[in-house]
C-alpha cells in the first residue's frame, strides 16, 4: 500500500513491522449545535487543529460508570491541563474521608499504590486541599464538572475530548476578523459539536521519522507484540517527555527526529537529523509584554532577564481611580491628567473635569450622605494641581474617569531594574538596542507594556557539531520529538548561553494570561437604595 501524508509518500509493503506510538487527533469535523445536538441545517465542517479562536468546553452529559473508564478516555497529565474534574451524584465513603455528592474531585494523576492502580485526587474545602485515592475498580456514576477556563482548539484536542466521544464547545472569543474563508457562519458564537478524526502515530524498522498514518486508511494489520522484539524500535520523545526525566540523566545527546517550524533562532537549527546535547532542564522567569497600539492586533512578546537593551518610561493610562491606587508606589509620587470628566454624585467628593491634574496620595474612607443617609465609601485622596497651590480633594474610588501619567523620570532602566523598582504592568519603550543579538525584535516596537513576570519550563541545549553556544528552549511551546542516542558527551559544562526574545502567537498569549491572578476591580457605586 503507498500514500501520501503531508507530502511525503510512504510505503507500507506486506510483512512491513510498525510500532504504534501512539494516537492524535489529525483534524475535527464541527457541527453547530442547537440543544446539544447536531442543526438540522448545519452542514459539517473540517476545522484543523491551529483554527484561530478561543473555546470554552461544555460538560458532557453523560456519566462515566466506574474511575478505570475515566482513565481510559480521559487525558489525565503532569500539566495543568491534564488534571479533570468529576462529581459524583452520591457521596463517597473513604477510610478517612467521605466524598459528599457534588463535590467537585480532581484527578492529578494515576499510579500503582499497594499494588492496586489507583488516581491521586483531591477536593477542596474551606481554601483546604484534601487529598486521597480513588482505585481504579471504583464503580459509580461521575458526571464532568463545569469548567470556565477558555482553550485553543488544539488544546481542547489533545486534552479535552474523551476517547469514543464528541465535545460540544462554546466560541469565546475569535482572535481575527471574519472573512469569505471562514467555515464558520459570519458573526457566529453558538456552540459546536467536534467530531475527532484520528491520525496513528508510527515508527517503521528502517526510518528515522515518525510516520503519521490517517484513521482511516484501508490496510489490514496484526497484532505481534507479544512475540517481538520491540526495543530495536527507535523511541520518539517529546519535550514534555524529556523535562520529566530526572536531573540526574541529565546531560544526554539526542537526534531530532521531527523539527518546529519557524525561522526565528534557534528554530531554524533545529530541523530533522540534527544532534543536540540536553544539559539541562530548569524553570526560568520571563517578562510577558504587549505593543502599546490602539488597534488590533497587537504583537506579545517573551523577554528574558538577560535582554541587555535599555528602556524609557512611556505614560500609562488609568481608566478608574482605583487603577491609580494600584499604581501608587512608595519610590515616587504619581502624576496624572484627566481625559474624562466625572460628575460626583456626592458634595463630599470632587468632580473631575478633563485636564484636571493630580498628586495621587493614599486611599482611606469617607462619610457621605446618601439619600438621606451617612455611607463611609473608600475613597482616594490626591492634591489637585492648580497654577499657583495645592488643593486637597477626594475622588470616588469607583468613578470611571480616565487619566493618563505624567512621567519626570528620563532615566534608562535594564530590564531587571524595571522588575525591581516599579510595579506591572508598566509602559516603556526601548531606548537602547541590545547589541548582543543581530537583530532586536524590541526595537522596533513604538512602545510595550510589561504585563506580568511569568516563570516557565525550558531545556538548555547546543549543537553537537559546533559548541560555541546554547540555547533555551520552551519545552510547552515547541513542537518538537526527539529520540536519545548512548553516546558519551564530551562536555558536561555548556557554552555560553544565548537567550532571546519570543515572539508568541495571540493564542499563546491568551493562554498564559488567563492564569495570571483575577485583576482586583473597583468598588461599585452606592446602591440606589441603601442597605
Amino acid at each position: 500500500s503507498i500514500y501520501e501524508m503531508f507530502g511525503n509518500e510512504c510505503c507500507l509493503s506486506t510483512g512491513e513491522v510498525i510500532k504504534i506510538i501512539g494516537f492524535k487527533i489529525n483534524k475535527l469535523v464541527a457541527s453547530v449545535c442547537e440543544n446539544n445536538e447536531v442543526s438540522r441545517f448545519s452542514a459539517k465542517v473540517e476545522l484543523p487543529l491551529n483554527f484561530p479562536g478561543l473555546y470554552k468546553v461544555v460538560a458532557d452529559k453523560t456519566p462515566y460508570v466506574s474511575i478505570e473508564e475515566i482513565t481510559r478516555k480521559v487525558s489525565i497529565g503532569p500539566t495543568r491541563f491534564g488534571h479533570p474534574c468529576f462529581y459524583s451524584p452520591e457521596d463517597i465513603k473513604l477510610a478517612n474521608l467521605t466524598i459528599k455528592h457534588g463535590e467537585p474531585i480532581t484527578f492529578s494523576s494515576v499510579e500503582e499504590v499497594n499494588g492496586t492502580m489507583a488516581v491521586n485526587c483531591g477536593v477542596v474545602r474551606n481554601n483546604q486541599s484534601h487529598s486521597f485515592t480513588l482505585p481504579l475498580s471504583q464503580e459509580g456514576k461521575f458526571y464532568e464538572c463545569e469548567d470556565d477556563q477558555i482553550y485553543t482548539l488544539k488544546e481542547i484536542a489533545e486534552w479535552k475530548i474523551p476517547k469514543c466521544r464528541n465535545r460540544i464547545v462554546k466560541l469565546f472569543n475569535t482572535l481575527h476578523t471574519w472573512d469569505s474563508s471562514n467555515p464558520l457562519p459570519e458573526n457566529f458564537d453558538g456552540c459546536l459539536i467536534l467530531t475527532p478524526v484520528y491520525e496513528v502515530q508510527a515508527v517503521m524498522k528502517f526510518r528515522k521519522d515518525i510516520v503519521h498514518i490517517l484513521s482511516d486508511l484501508d490496510i489490514e494489520v496484526k497484532d505481534i507484540t507479544d512475540c517481538y522484539d520491540i526495543s530495536s524500535f527507535l523511541q520518539p520523545l517529546s519535550l514534555e517527555d524529556v523535562f520529566e526525566r530526572t536531573s540526574k540523566e541529565f546531560p544526554m545527546v539526542a537526534e531530532i527526529l521531527e523539527g518546529p517550524s519557524g525561522s526565528q533562532k534557534p528554530y531554524n537549527l533545529l530541523h530533522t537529523g540534527k544532534e543536540i546535547v540536553i544539559y539541562k532542564k530548569y524553570q526560568a522567569t520571563r517578562v510577558l509584554a504587549s505593543e502599546i497600539r490602539s488597534d488590533s492586533p497587537k504583537r506579545h512578546f517573551l523577554i528574558p532577564m538577560s535582554y541587555k537593551g535599555k528602556f524609557k518610561r512611556r505614560p500609562r493610562e488609568f481608566p478608574t481611580a482605583y487603577d491609580l491606587e494600584l499604581a501608587r508606589s512608595e519610590k515616587e509620587q504619581l502624576h496624572v491628567v484627566a481625559t474624562k470628566a466625572f460628575d460626583s454624585p456626592h458634595k463630599e467628593l470632587f468632580s473631575v473635569s478633563v485636564g484636571d491634574q493630580f498628586l495621587v496620595q493614599q486611599c482611606q474612607t469617607s462619610e457621605v450622605l446618601y439619600e438621606g443617609r451617612k455611607k463611609v465609601i473608600d475613597v482616594l485622596a490626591c492634591e489637585q494641581i492648580l497654577s499657583d497651590t495645592y488643593k486637597k480633594v477626594l475622588l470616588a474610588m469607583y468613578m470611571e474617569g480616565g487619566f493618563v501619567e505624567v512621567i519626570h523620570d528620563k532615566k534608562q532602566y535594564q530590564l531587571s531594574e524595571i522588575c525591581k523598582e516599579f510595579r506591572l504592568p508598566f509602559n516603556v519603550k526601548v531606548s537602547v538596542r541590545d547589541l548582543s543579538v543581530e537583530e532586536d525584535v524590541l526595537a522596533a516596537v513604538p512602545g510595550l507594556q510589561f504585563e506580568e513576570e511569568i516563570t516557565d519550563s525550558y531545556l538548555l541545549i547546543s549543537s553537537t557539531s559546533s559548541t560555541v553556544e546554547s540555547w533555551e528552549i520552551p519545552v510547552y511551546r515547541l513542537n518538537m520529538s526527539v529520540h536519545l542516542l548512548s553516546r558519551d558527551i564530551q562536555t558536561v559544562v555548556p557554552p555560553a548561553t544565548k537567550t532571546t526574545v519570543e515572539e508568541i502567537s495571540e493564542e499563546q498569549y491568551y493562554m498564559m494570561r488567563r492564569y495570571e491572578n483575577q485583576t482586583l476591580h473597583p468598588p461599585p457605586r452606592p446602591p440606589k437604595n441603601p442597605t
